[in-house]
């Protein structure tokens, strides 16, 4: 399909795919040559492994930062790049990248977007971070309507039975949230026990004692279902026994797993699950795509959060010349009212 005939997609300078650290800093490398960027995450939020994995834990080589944590890297980086204003598409993940003859790349995701973009970036890291599934026969027909994963936030309880299965800081998280919408709150674990930070604990315990949040240990073996409706789910306890939980919502925090996917299904040239680069340029084998960051390999590549900004800066600069047609002059933010302006630091001339 040519770009020309495809009237639903979106038009792009560029298309950022994956919003880990790497991703977010294209964004804003791409800004400073006045690209304007998409953004596009198989997670519903920002972050990707560095905040899904490393959220809480300590990261101590990030230039002049002396510490902070996953989550407190994501954030200073989203702050970053508010002056470009990206267009954010989370919860879906890209499933077809195809060259169209009038030099553009056409992208599909698994939500329905058409982005038709002059440049793409993959910082996918090591794939997309997606949810892990309930492995559990008949409840596949209610994933995105009764039953969601990681869901980026909890306004589908509002009045509603709500069950929250899992055991890590997001679970624990969801149901303290959802005590305050929804009808009544189960959060189901394999024992009673969660990994999430002492003021979560807190929160958690001081609703159970309230009795605004109900805990349960116990594995999922079956769903009971009535018409199309998903009413209860079976339950086994530590001894074997079952038992009816019912429900109208349950939310599912099981973790995520990183998948290549599709990226192997696009004609790039690959080594070992990874793109070949350019290490000047950070060009992949099809011209107007780029790649950066843990999904590429090039000689003395280095997986560290510190290289792949280095990658993007220098594939922003590569696309930026691959636009113009012409070199990009080296210009630093200290000194340049062009750069400045597009931050937003000072205003444009007669503003």
């Amino acid at each position: 399909m040519s770009f020309e005939s495809d009237a639903t997609a979106l038009q792009a300078d560029a298309v950022v795919i994956g919003a880990g650290p790497v991703g977010l800093w294209q964004v804003f490398q791409l800004g400073l040559q006045g690209i304007a960027a998409h953004l596009i995450d198989a997670l519903p939020h920002a972050g990707g492994q560095c905040a899904e994995l490393y959220g809480d834990k300590p990261i101590y080589d990030i230039p002049g930062i002396g510490v902070c944590s996953g989550q407190e890297l994501t954030e200073r980086l989203l702050a970053q790049i508010v002056p470009f204003a990206p267009v954010c598409h989370f919860g879906q993940q890209v499933e077809t990248l195809a060259a169209q003859p009038d030099g553009r790349l056409l992208l599909g995701t698994s939500a329905g977007t058409r982005i038709a973009a002059r440049g793409v970036f993959i910082a996918a890291g090591v794939g997309a971070f997606v949810p892990r599934a309930l492995k559990v026969e008949g409840i596949a027909p209610f994933v995105g309507t009764q039953v969601l994963y990681h869901p980026g936030d909890v306004q589908a309880a509002r009045g509603r039975q709500v069950v929250v299965h899992g055991g890590d800081a997001a679970a624990v998280q969801a149901a303290i949230d959802c005590a305050l919408l929804a009808a009544s709150v189960t959060l189901l674990h394999r024992r009673d026990a969660f990994q999430a930070a002492p003021g979560q604990l807190a929160q958690l315990q001081a609703l159970r004692d309230a009795c605004r949040v109900r805990v349960l240990a116990g594995q999922i073996a079956g769903v009971q279902v009535e018409g199309k409706r998903l009413c209860a789910l079976t339950l086994l306890d530590a001894g074997g026994q079952a038992s009816a939980l019912p429900l109208d919502l349950l939310l599912a925090y099981l973790g995520i797993s990183p998948r290549l996917g599709p990226i192997a299904d696009w004609g790039l040239a690959m080594q070992r699950k990874q793109l070949q680069v350019d290490p000047a340029t950070f060009a992949t084998s099809v011209p107007g795509i780029y790649a950066v960051g843990d999904v590429v390999a090039y000689p003395g590549k280095r997986r560290l959060i510190v290289c792949g900004f280095h990658e993007a800066t220098l594939a922003a600069f590569a696309c930026a010349e691959r636009l113009a047609g012409a070199p990009v002059p080296l210009e630093y933010t200290t000194s340049s009212a062009r750069l400045q302006q597009r931050l937003g630091v000072v205003p444009p001339p007669g503003a």
